[in-house]
């Protein structure tokens, strides 16, 4: 990288880093035994030995703020600036490195210099808890305050917890001060009312229905002929699947939310772009990198004829012959008794388990526009059921939730997959998306996979047992389905850790079985005008 194009930001980021470092090494090594001469017979005892300390906290600080620094989060600025300025003085006071407080005082100069460009806010929420913070400080200063002035003597046990006290006090205040600006969701009635009706109108892709779900927040274009659906984690606003509207205004939106992302300090990222959006998304810098592959099954072309799938039509003739047939129901003409039968269903089914899916399922069962395939014998027991949403626009059905009884006869779910596509192929819909597998092309590597392929594909099976992605393909495989190319787009290599964890986080997979589990919500509030 050319000095010249290394924005701003950056280069202080390195630089107040450097300076942290610099000044942890300068604590931790001898003073110049000349000039410490100088330090002693000048300041009172203890003074020299108070400014090593905090010297060294001051460096380490210092190196803790250069990522926030790289953010231009100005509240990292304030610290910095009152930090290293902090920071020249303990350097003098220890022992005279003039060297270590003219590389702060350097650096000072910098930071205000390019004040400006630290514009992005702290969060507000966090003023409630500094002050609850500020306020345990000063009730532990005033009481070893007081013991002092009446003659007392803290003992050294106790000495060293208020000391750890103020280490957790000040690190919690120091993550508050520096955390990003946070969102809640919150879509009103009107917003909800539009996004249906582009969804209905323009809704191709076999994701667009599931910009619904009401965890997610909205962005329109000027013109609210576009919207993506989004959800704000641990600083990073990830857009689940493409835009949907008219594709003209998608540059448009594209970039406004960038330009919104960015002034609010959080990195931007897209979970589940299709193959036809991503000139779109590198036009605002995102760089496209292969997640997986959806299992999509043509209606049309579909058959349980011949010997490799046999498997599938092995257990439909089974199913069949045990008496289940499928009975496919709109959401909008279910029943009470229906809905109840449901909803029975599917807590049996999950039972301490958290209720998975973000990207590519609904957050609540009974939504206007889906259907249910239920796979029910003839005296009306349900075995299972598949829960679809509709892609408006493009004709064709998403696979949101599987549910089966734990006692239903092996095979239910392949039953209930084949019907559903002979269901699909009488009402002439042009497919049916199955589901997301992440990693298709690592679980599945050929005979010239690299060790790298190699040692990922060991990784991946070995975490199976939490993550069921090789089970997951595996059944998927069982129908021979046409594989999409699904993209995460980040805009740096190095976000792609902190984009996985929220990504696994708002998919639940980072939930253990249990009271943390997230119950499925039949309804949600909505934010009226």
């Amino acid at each position: 990288m050319r000095l010249r194009s290394l924005r701003p930001e950056l280069a202080l980021a390195w630089a107040a880093a450097l300076v942290g470092a610099i000044g942890i090494v300068s604590s931790l090594t001898p003073e110049f035994a000349d000039r410490y001469r100088i330090v002693r017979g000048v300041l009172p005892p203890g003074f020299p030995t108070a400014a090593r300390i905090g010297a060294l906290a001051f460096g380490i600080v210092l190196v803790w703020l250069a990522r926030s620094l790289a953010r231009r989060r100005h509240r990292a600025w304030e610290l910095a600036v009152a930090v290293v300025t902090a920071s020249a003085v303990a350097h003098l006071l220890k022992g005279l490195d003039v060297e270590e407080a003219t590389i702060s005082l350097l650096l000072l100069a910098a930071l205000i210099r390019y004040r400006r460009t630290f514009d992005v806010p702290g969060d507000p929420g966090t003023r409630r808890p500094l002050l609850a913070i500020a306020a345990a400080v000063a009730t532990v200063a005033a009481i070893v305050l007081g013991v002092e002035l009446h003659g007392g003597d803290i003992s050294d046990r106790l000495s060293d917890a208020f000391t750890a006290l103020g280490f957790i006090l000040g690190f919690a205040a120091l993550y508050l001060w520096l955390k990003p600006v946070s969102q809640r969701v919150a879509q009103t009635v009107g917003e909800r009312q539009v996004a249906r009706a582009l969804v209905d109108a323009y809704g191709r892709d076999s994701l667009s229905f599931f910009a619904l779900r009401r965890d997610k927040s909205y962005f329109f274009s000027p013109t609210r002929r576009a919207f993506l659906a989004y959800r704000v984690v641990a600083g990073a606003a990830l857009v689940t699947g493409d835009p949907v509207g008219e594709e003209e205004e998608f540059d448009a939106l594209l970039a406004e939310f960038s330009r919104v992302v960015h002034a609010n300090g959080w990195r931007m990222a897209v979970l589940g772009a299709s193959d036809a959006q991503l000139d779109h998304y590198r036009k605002v810098g995102l760089r496209p990198i292969l997640l997986g592959e959806e299992a999509v099954l043509r209606p049309d072309t579909f058959s349980l004829e011949g010997r490799p799938i046999r498997k599938v039509r092995q257990s439909v003739t089974r199913l069949e012959k045990a008496g289940y047939r499928l009975r496919v129901v709109s959401a909008d003409d279910l029943d009470a008794a229906l809905r109840e039968a449901l909803d029975r269903v599917s807590e049996r089914w999950l039972g301490n388990n958290p209720e998975r899916g973000f990207t590519m399922s609904m957050d609540e069962l009974f939504v206007p526009g889906t259907v249910f395939a239920i796979a029910e014998t003839e005296d009306g027991e349900i075995g299972g059921f598949l829960h679809l949403a509709p892609t408006p626009a493009g004709g064709g059905w998403s696979l949101s939730t599987m549910r089966r009884v734990p006692d239903a006869p092996n095979g239910l779910t392949e039953f209930l997959i084949a019907k559903t596509v002979e269901w699909a192929k009488e009402t002439k819909a042009t497919e049916v998306s199955l589901n997301f597998c992440a990693f298709t092309t690592v679980l599945s590597p050929g005979d010239e996979a690299s060790a790298l392929q190699r040692l990922l594909r060991r990784a991946l099976l070995a975490a199976d047992s939490v993550f069921q992605l090789e089970r997951l393909y595996a059944f998927n495989r069982k129908f021979f389905p046409e594989w999409r190319p699904r993209y995460v787009c980040v805009e740096r290599l190095s976000d792609i850790p902190r984009i996985g964890l929220a990504y696994l986080h708002l998919e639940q997979l980072l939930v253990p079985p249990g009271p943390w589990a997230r119950k499925p919500q039949r309804e949600r509030q909505v934010v009226s005008h």
